[in-house]
């Protein structure tokens, strides 16, 4: 399906709405029926009906077809925010006795999801390096249900070989989900790799304008459905009508800035790389990242996140270099309009801070917007003069 008819017209029947370009937000909570055997229809499945907009809603499902069209998927299901796209599908997959296979590091909210919420209810999650496919089979047992990855890491980078994890899974009759938020359905397709469901943040690249929180699931329709009919709805987590709005919005312009994040990201990494107060610069299409060529098979682009660290890696140096940014912002998050920083020390206490040899703690994680590389790489050298 071409791109351009997912983005401008897929699910878009403007004769039902008079003619409007833009779709209108049902900004409904119900919605009436004409007869008893209808409502009577609509309450047995919800799935197939627009009865309550904490289930279906048009501006939802304008959202959802073409959603679902990016990935290559049968459907898609919106949610209220990136990690609920997470847990709630987890939440329909696993049963108590069950067993989860993921990669480690994962979101920082993933990871309390595997530790402290599922081990309530009984099931377990063994961590491995994803970034070789004997690790996922050592971990496998015969509970195991789940294969969780996320490829890119949204801080270091480590990809797993997609293709070969999904035959894995099918060989064993485990299911498979991925993070793809950093790559977005333009620049990474799992569900065509043989993934079964592939999550992402829509906060991030699809929204593209940092005021909607938003998460999506795609998958198989049978699967959807299950969370749908279960979790989905028992737990409540939907979008509401105009954030998903916001987000058709956002697809609109999707292409062009990501594109445009791409490739000002290869001018500032470029330009770091060579800064001598910088020590290395991780990104997976710099053609140093350790798993350049596993990138470059199963990526179409990279989009404008990326680390680095510092020579000296003192955490004073670190501070002074982030507080004396004078335009890109110290925030969370990515995919907007305007570029970020975030220093990997904010997440702990000082005293527990290891400035010798390497670790994660050292990185600073950069995400390149809109902004002309230029005025980006002014601020950075501006900065790091402060630490010469």
């Amino acid at each position: 399906m071409d791109i351009s008819y997912i983005l401008n017209e897929l699910g878009e029947e403007r004769e039902n709405y008079f003619n409007a370009v833009s779709p209108p937000i049902i900004q409904t909570s119900n919605f009436a029926l004409k007869t008893v055997k209808e409502f009577r229809a609509a309450l047995a499945d919800e799935y197939y009906y627009d009865l309550y907009s904490r289930g279906n809603n048009p501006t939802l499902n304008i959202l959802r077809k073409k959603l679902a069209a990016l990935d290559g998927a049968e459907d898609a299901l919106v949610f209220s925010s990136g990690v609920a796209s997470i847990s709630v599908p987890i939440l329909a997959l696993v049963e108590q006795g069950d067993h989860i296979v993921s990669v480690e590091n994962p979101y920082s909210w993933t990871i309390k999801l595997f530790k402290n919420l599922l081990p309530k209810f009984g099931v377990t999650t063994t961590f491995i390096d994803g970034t070789d496919i004997e690790n996922f089979k050592n971990a496998i047992r015969p509970e195991t249900k789940l294969i969780y990855l996320e490829s890119p890491n949204t801080f270091s980078y480590e990809l797993q070989d997609l293709k070969a994890v999904a035959d894995l899974a099918k060989s064993k009759g485990i299911l498979t989900m991925i993070d793809n938020s950093y790559c977005s359905p333009l620049y990474q397709r799992p569900i065509e790799l043989g993934i079964d469901l592939s999550a992402q943040t829509a906060t991030k690249y699809i929204g593209g304008h940092s005021d909607v929180v938003a998460g999506v699931v795609t998958g198989r329709k049978e699967l959807i459905k299950k969370i749908f009919d279960h979790e989905f709805m028992t737990i409540g987590p939907a979008l509401s009508p105009h954030s998903a709005w916001l987000l058709i919005r956002g697809l609109r312009t999707l292409p062009l800035r990501i594109k445009r994040s791409f490739e000002s990201t290869k001018v500032v990494t470029d330009w770091l790389a060579k800064h001598p107060l910088v020590d290395k610069v991780i990104w997976p299409f710099r053609d140093d990242f350790k798993q350049y060529e596993l990138g470059q098979k199963q990526m179409q682009g990279c989009g404008g996140l990326f680390s680095f660290t510092l020579k000296d890696p003192a955490l004073k140096k670190i501070e002074t270099f982030c507080d004396s940014l004078q335009h890109i912002l110290m925030a969370v998050s990515w995919g907007g309009h305007e570029s970020l920083i975030i220093p990997s020390i904010a997440a702990i206490p000082e005293e527990e801070y290891d400035a010798t040899g390497y670790n994660r703690w050292q990185l600073i994680r950069m995400y390149v917007g809109l902004e002309e590389p230029e005025y980006l790489i002014k601020d950075l050298e501006q900065a790091l003069g402060k630490i010469s």
